[in-house]
């Protein structure tokens, strides 16, 4: 009998079928994670992302100012704007090569007539002498950076900016854009350039360096080497309500025509703030008193201004008084040039600070000299002198009033392009743009300006090339700047001179 071998195979059992929305949950669950982690890298990267309008910037730590708020609903739509308007505003343009002043002098497009520049374009030579010698390095402008709130790089006429630190209110931005217009306004002409800016108001590097380094500001003084560079005023101030400066020009000199020399108030008028750390406008202040000193001195509250819109400070209903007083704030302050635009006879206490115009201004011929040592008994002393010789004192307005016609905005222009193309020709080295810098363009940066701000900066764009040629930029004079230097302080000494005389007639 045969044996059989029975192989028992056990059933096959059919492995169970993972359920479906197990699948789903793995999907979700990377899908959100891949999303947050897109969020938080976002996110991260808008917090490091600095702009023009101040995101992620603090102040510059020599001269503190409450950082600034921004009116985003949500940290969403601030991110979003923050992307929007750094990275995919600007669109692309084809590179312009620059090309020298000189070589524009053949071109059919602009007209062949070129007027002289105002003599005070000398003191573009004076202000780059300390790099005569030595010309500009990277060095140089790597040391500046300790003392800079921001970078302008120039390159075949696109602009870059690296940010470095916060400026007070909208400085930098119309300060950027003011650039942006000479880029417009000259297309071709701005050379490849890499500069170094501070937009607070004290300048700051010492004569006595040894190794100076070139910062660009809007003033300077004898004791300093900051170059002087047309402030953000005049392109608009939107937190004081002023507009671009022909604009204002235009209307000041308009409300000064209200009233004759003779209908206007025979005293001494300054409006303004004194609370900026100003010893002088504190001592201003003491000196209201129409019949002993001859002076009106009122305080200006801009918080206070901001919400009655501004009607009491209408620079163009300022104009009633046949004497305008200019005091230096923090240090010096853009009111000069609305001052001297009214035609008064402006008395200028004697300035510690300059901007670029300002050094072309003389005494007794566009404004009168005030001492700051003897400060009321000064002022009494200009307006009694200008009330005996009413023909002389609405002359001296009139000049100064003329002055400022004479700072047009093409000049203004002009100004820029010979500063920066003379301090281009100093350089050692080819600009670059810097790692950290990002195209500016005009888009990019409306889009970040709220909307006051963006009507001051669409009223000063430069929607054409200018079809005229640049000024024509004296030659370097220092033998002429020093006798001018001598001159007016001898001119403020017989000033002087003339006070003290009368003090002592009154003492007898």
């Amino acid at each position: 009998m045969g044996l059989r071998l029975r192989l028992r195979i056990p059933p096959h059992k059919s492995s169970p079928r993972s359920p479906s929305y197990l699948l789903l949950c793995v999907l979700a669950l990377s899908f959100f994670s891949f999303t947050a982690l897109l969020l938080y890298k976002v996110d991260d990267f808008v917090a490091q992302t600095k702009t023009l309008a101040g995101h992620n910037l603090e102040p510059t730590p020599w001269h503190v100012f409450p950082r600034k708020s921004f009116s985003e609903a949500s940290k969403h739509s601030q991110a979003y704007r923050i992307l929007q308007c750094s990275y995919f505003s600007c669109p692309y343009n084809a590179v312009v090569q620059p090309k020298s002043l000189q070589s524009d002098s053949g071109s059919s497009r602009r007209r062949t007539q070129q007027s002289q520049c105002p003599d005070f374009f000398r003191w573009i030579h004076r202000d780059l002498e300390p790099w005569a010698e030595t010309g500009v390095t990277k060095e140089h402008v790597k040391r500046a950076k300790a003392n800079a709130a921001f970078r302008v790089v120039i390159l075949s006429g696109k602009l870059y900016v690296d940010l470095y630190y916060a400026c007070v209110q909208s400085r930098m931005m119309f300060t950027i854009w003011g650039i942006l217009q000479l880029l417009n306004k000259y297309p071709g002409m701005v050379p490849d350039v890499d500069m170094m800016f501070d937009c607070m108001d004290k300048p700051i590097i010492n004569r006595t360096e040894s190794i100076p380094t070139p910062l660009f500001r809007y003033c300077t003084n004898e004791a300093h080497l900051d170059i002087p560079f047309p402030d953000w005023s005049f392109w608009g101030w939107s937190e004081t309500n002023l507009r671009p400066w022909e604009e204002e020009f235009g209307d000041i000199k308009q409300g000064s025509r209200r009233s004759s020399w003779d209908n206007k108030q025979p005293r001494a008028y300054w409006k303004g703030n004194p609370d900026v750390v100003s010893p002088i406008r504190m001592e201003l202040m003491k000196c209201n008193h129409s019949r002993l000193w001859g002076a009106q001195i009122m305080r200006q509250n801009w918080e206070e201004e901001a919400k009655g819109g501004f009607e009491q400070s209408k620079l163009a209903n300022q104009c009633n008084h046949r004497y305008k007083i200019y005091a230096e704030g923090y240090a010096w302050s853009v009111s000069l040039k609305y001052i001297l635009s009214c035609g008064s006879m402006t008395l200028i206490i004697s300035p510690e600070y300059e901007d670029f115009f300002s050094r072309g201004l003389l005494p007794r011929e566009n404004y009168w000299p005030v001492s700051p040592t003897d400060l009321c008994p000064s002022i009494k002393y200009a307006v009694d002198w200008g009330n005996a010789n009413p023909s002389d004192a609405e002359r001296i307005g009139k000049r100064g009033q003329s002055y400022m016609e004479s700072i047009s905005m093409n000049r203004v222009y002009d100004y820029m392009l010979h500063l920066i193309t003379e301090y281009s020709k100093l350089q050692k080295f080819k600009p670059e743009k810097p790692s950290s810098a990002k195209e500016v363009c005009a888009g990019s940066l409306l889009c970040f300006a709220e909307q006051k701000e963006r009507d001051l900066l669409e009223r000063s764009r430069v929607v054409v090339p200018s079809l005229d040629r640049p000024c024509q930029l004296p030659d370097a004079d220092r033998n002429r700047l020093e006798r001018l230097i001598q001159q007016k302080k001898k001119t403020i000494e017989n000033v002087r001179y003339m006070e003290m005389k009368r003090t002592e007639r009154g003492s007898r």
